[in-house]
């Protein structure tokens, strides 16, 4: 075997696992936990799911109305009413900072996590303010793309098997979808951006002009300054995206060699 086939194959498997853990697993574990919550199905929610919830909340954002004694374990959170995220790795962070949410109460501002099924951080409170400028509630956007995440990244994960297992061109074309996954994650969020911050509502108590929220960096908004940056999920995906390329090329070197040679 040419080495520059292993090679691949070692790209790849790393690239697999960086999404597997950072955010398939999580994903299928944590499936339908928030509606069970909802409907108040507590009894549908599986000690599985409990651990994984609490293995991956540590050293995240703990809502500073979360009781201490609820503080990463999901059925206390669940049994106090507690703000409740999402088990995946938050790929993007934005927190709005303001006068009237004192430095001692909200040290990081208003702070909410984007994730590929969800969210977590004040999501209540930043719907409220996002009331009070006549914008949706963040859960109108993104609808499809958080039904359909999680199939979609187990059928990525099976042609990433598959370019490992075989040596197919079609896998290897299908490989630049975890490539391109950094980019598609920022197209996706500017749209809604966009279309947040140009569909507003007459309901709210401030009336401002449509608006570009801020994609990446700071930026202002009435009286708000916000603050939006990637955070580790983000940096999984460049990971991701880095593997997934070498085993590109690898694959290609590897086959291109291998013809010259015959």
């Amino acid at each position: 075997m040419h080495p520059s086939f292993l090679k691949s194959r070692i790209f790849a498997t790393i690239a697999l696992l960086i999404m597997t853990f950072s955010f398939t697993l999580p994903m299928v574990v944590f499936h339908g936990t928030l509606n069970a919550v909802h409907d108040n199905r507590i009894e549908d929610i599986s000690p599985l799911t409990a651990k994984v919830w609490n293995l991956y909340s540590k050293g995240r954002y703990i809502s500073t109305t979360t009781p201490e004694s609820a503080h990463n374990d999901l059925m206390e959170m669940i049994e106090t009413s507690s703000e409740l995220g999402v088990a995946s790795l938050p790929i993007w962070a934005v927190s709005l900072e303001a006068p009237n949410y004192p430095k001692e109460a909200f040290p990081e501002g208003i702070p909410v996590f984007f994730h590929f099924d969800g969210y977590s951080g004040e999501v209540h409170e930043m719907n409220t303010i996002n009331h009070y400028v006549g914008m949706d509630p963040m859960w109108v956007g993104g609808h499809i793309e958080r039904e359909i995440g999680i199939y979609a990244l187990l059928a990525l994960s099976l042609a990433m098997i598959y370019f490992i297992a075989y040596n197919k061109k079609i896998w290897t074309y299908l490989m630049f979808i975890p490539v391109s996954l950094p980019l598609l994650f920022m197209a996706d969020y500017s749209y809604w951006l966009y279309w947040f911050g140009h569909n507003l509502h007459d309901w709210g108590a401030f009336k401002i002009k449509p608006f570009m929220p801020t994609v990446f960096g700071d930026g202002k908004i009435a009286q708000f300054t916000t603050h939006s940056y990637p955070t580790i999920g983000f940096y999984m995906l460049l990971l991701i995206a880095l593997f997934s390329l070498l085993a590109i090329m690898a694959r290609n070197k590897a086959n291109r060699e291998t013809a010259e040679q015959q």
